[in-house]
């Protein structure tokens, strides 16, 4: 299957947009732990779903949108890792939950790790919203994106950032 990506400015930094053809397959940001390099035979193209993408991040960043409605296909990950994801998907903007939290959600109230572990190999960042899950403490531990992006993005939900930049 030919992967397309596109490269999108933003106020956090870069972004890569990697798409199958049909669907979402990740949106990384530059420096971006377990972030992906573009393949040899990727397409340089903004697809439909690219560009719907495109539109749905700049609407986010501009504080005009809270929800995300577009096909996403992780390109790998385990079935746990693909469980946690989902789960991501029912924290509501602007709201965080702990990595515990998450793990009794999911039905296991010991897999806090494991699940943070899935938490930070989420391949579509920002869409599926790993960075409203915080500590138990209420730090903002873990981010592939890095700490200071994820409070900028939690600032932004929070709407006590209207000058979100890095």
């Amino acid at each position: 299957m030919t992967m397309y990506y596109n490269y999108i400015e933003s106020p956090i930094g870069q972004l890569l947009l990697t798409a199958n053809g049909d669907a979402l397959t990740g949106v990384y940001m530059n420096e971006h732990k377990n972030g992906v390099g573009v393949g040899a035979d990727w397409v340089a193209r903004v697809t439909p779903v690219i560009a719907e993408a495109t539109r749905q991040l700049r609407e986010y960043f501009a504080g005009a949108r809270k929800t995300f409605d577009l096909p996403v296909t992780p390109p790998e990950g385990t079935a746990f890792q693909r469980m946690v994801w989902r789960e991501l998907c029912n924290i509501p903007f602007g709201e965080t939950i702990t990595y515990g939290e998450l793990a009794r959600r999911l039905g296991n109230a010991n897999a806090s790790r494991a699940v943070g572990a899935a938490n930070g190999r989420n391949p579509v960042s920002i869409i599926v919203p790993c960075h409203r899950v915080i500590g138990a403490s209420g730090k903002l531990t873990g981010y592939a994106g890095g700490e200071t992006r994820k409070a900028l993005l939690l600032a932004l939900e929070r709407g006590e950032n209207n000058t979100l930049s890095l």
